[in-house]
């Protein structure tokens, strides 16, 4: 981790999940470390769904988000159905 930023002391790590279908209605979920907006239910859903998985999978490991690099974070990320996407 030498390349790692250092962490201001009291910062706190988000979350963010935009939903860009929709079927009319407008959505809005937050938790204590993620913030979902917009999307159709479904998609609502499976957002949430995947915050709350992290998030469990992150208590199982005894750590805040702001306390799992990048790396980890992607593979909580993976362990739980999401990617990232990679740059064409």
């Amino acid at each position: 981790m030498a390349n790692a930023k250092k962490k201001r002391p009291g910062s706190k790590a988000w979350m963010l999940g935009v939903g860009l279908d929709s079927d009319g209605h407008k959505r809005l979920t937050t938790g204590p470390n993620f913030v979902l907006a917009g999307g159709s239910e479904e998609t609502h859903e499976v957002m949430t769904e995947k915050a709350i998985k992290i998030n469990e999978k992150l208590a199982a490991k005894g750590k805040q988000l702001e306390e799992v690099s990048h790396e980890e974070f992607d593979d909580i990320a993976h362990s739980v159905g999401l990617d990232r996407d990679k740059p064409k």
